[in-house]
């Protein structure tokens, strides 16, 4: 019998040192994570010696200005503490090089000085870029990049680019870009990063079916009731957020890529191998096997869209969604959505998937929780009670990441009473030690070559084909389906619980 974990893919995640350039270097997600990602990693020893990160941006500044930035912000949210000598170890291999994104000259003088970097400090000519600017700048970068011969790399070296999100902004702009991104790089050396995909309880989920011969036999529509997927935030749009998620929404900035890359890891049948394109294959099969939601009748029943309005959230008075600062006080830009997903294959035939991800809700957390269905009843239900509920297996991504299993027991006594417990794991408890932030893990990926956690162009495509439909008939219909509202510190419009009370169903509180 083979074995199916090969040496080509054991030992497929060892990173190689490289040059990484990072456009839009004086932003906050720079700042937050992106170097506090790399000082993590070097505080755990997996940072290649000699990797330079260089930081591309329009103000002025040194690099010892540059370094100092990010050194403040680096104490104070760093995963493993500031140590000075480990800082001091890397920080003489950070640089800062000043250039509008739309400078041809600007790129030219960063392929002189990274030729530079290498010869005086040591290095192979690997390029890893960074794409953390504003999206209306991605093309003009990637254009730059190739005309300036910084996506080919030199003999025995690579050139990759990391794409942020929003890659597009529906299916055109989506098609758009990665015509630009693979007219500049192939698609093997582009990644489009999506950071759920790097939690830790989602690079379990894989572990948890298919290494475990108690869940896989179970994962199908014979024994599974529903599917729900939970993505809640208890933030508005503080600190100027508004003017962004104003054009985008609750679908296009949290369903198409965050949400949809989860419900395909769950969904998803066994992949061949453990090979990125192994993996993604399966995970845009269950894309493609949504069924479409591309009428408003169909969109009416099986979506819902709503705002918030003026509530409390953790004690503190906040504003609805359409005084909030930056956002037009006529918006029809939702706030929450909810959603029914049926996947039309043998494994989940007839089995809902229920998606719903909101902003200002009474606390923040993403789960999966998985509902078998209730074994006969003619045993139990006769008792005082009947049977309190059905297994849940609970998936927590965000925060406190675990996995609990609610099953049925016996309460201690002389009477026959049945009580829900719960088994429960979590990885800061099992393991002594905090999970890695999502992009120490991508970045450490993106260097080593390993795509299998960044979306692959079709699974984009088919995620905003699949979005597209729900969008048109919001905003493009002659008479789109209301919008609900909902009291800020609530769990959303009573519209997205009338959404489940139709299949004999509830939400389930995280």
């Amino acid at each position: 019998m083979s074995n199916p974990f090969r040496e080509d893919l054991v030992s497929r995640n060892r990173p190689e040192a490289c040059s990484i350039v990072i456009f839009g270097a004086t932003g906050d997600l720079t700042h937050r994570k992106l170097i506090p990602a790399l000082y993590n990693l070097a505080a755990d020893g997996e940072l290649p010696p000699q990797t330079k990160i260089i930081g591309f941006a329009r103000r002025e500044k040194s690099d010892e200005e540059f370094r100092a930035g990010l050194e403040e912000l680096n104490r104070k949210v760093s995963r493993t503490g500031h140590n000075e000598e480990i800082w001091n170890s890397i920080v003489q291999n950070i640089h800062y090089h000043t250039s509008e994104f739309t400078d041809a000259d600007g790129y030219k003088r960063l392929a002189e000085r990274l030729d530079a970097i290498d010869a005086e400090r040591g290095g192979k000519g690997n390029r890893l870029f960074y794409i953390a600017s504003a999206p209306e700048f991605f093309d003009e970068i990637l254009i730059s990049l190739k005309q300036a011969g910084l996506n080919q790399a030199a003999d025995g070296c690579w050139a990759r680019v990391i794409v942020e999100k929003p890659f597009g902004t529906d299916l055109a702009t989506a098609q758009h870009l990665n015509r630009v991104v693979n007219d500049t790089f192939q698609e093997s050396d582009t990644y489009r990063i999506d950071h759920y995909l790097g939690k830790e309880t989602a690079q379990n989920l894989m572990v948890l079916r298919f290494a475990n011969a108690i869940f896989e036999p179970l994962w199908n529509s014979r024994y599974i009731e529903q599917i729900q997927i939970t993505c809640a935030e208890n933030l508005g749009m503080e600190g100027g957020r508004g003017g962004y998620y104003d054009k985008s929404g609750a679908l296009r900035d949290m369903v198409q890529n965050h949400l949809l890359q989860l419900l395909s890891l769950v969904a998803m049948e066994p992949p061949t191998d453990l090979s990125a394109d192994g993996v993604r294959d399966e995970k845009v099969k269950v894309i493609r096997s949504l069924r479409k939601w591309d009428t408003v009748e169909k969109v009416t029943e099986n979506v819902v869209r709503a705002q918030y309005t003026k509530g409390s959230v953790s004690g503190k008075v906040v504003p609805g969604y359409r005084e909030e600062d930056r956002v037009n006080p006529e918006s029809q830009t939702e706030s929450y959505v909810a959603l029914r997903l049926m996947i039309d294959t043998w494994r989940w035939n007839g089995v809902p998937f229920y998606i719903r991800v909101g902003k200002q809700l009474p606390k923040k957390g993403t789960e999966i929780s998985v509902h078998f269905k209730s074994p006969p009843g003619v045993l139990f239900n006769a008792l005082p009670g009947g049977v309190p509920g059905c297994n849940v297996l609970a998936i927590r991504i965000q925060p406190d990441e675990g996995i609990s299993l609610r099953m049925l027991s016996k309460i201690p006594g002389t009477s026959l009473r049945l009580e829900p417990v719960k088994m429960d794991f979590q990885y800061s408890t099992s393991f002594g030690k905090a999970s890695p932030e999502a992009y120490e893990r991508l970045l450490l990926d993106a260097m080593a070559g390993d795509a299998t956690l960044f979306a692959r162009r079709d699974e984009v495509e088919e995620a905003w084909r699949f979005i597209d439909h729900i969008e048109n008939a919001w905003h493009q219909s002659p008479t789109p389906p209301p919008m609900a509202e909902y009291v800020a510190g609530t769990w959303g419009p009573s519209a997205a619980d009338e959404l489940l009370d139709a299949d004999g169903n509830q939400w389930r509180r995280i």
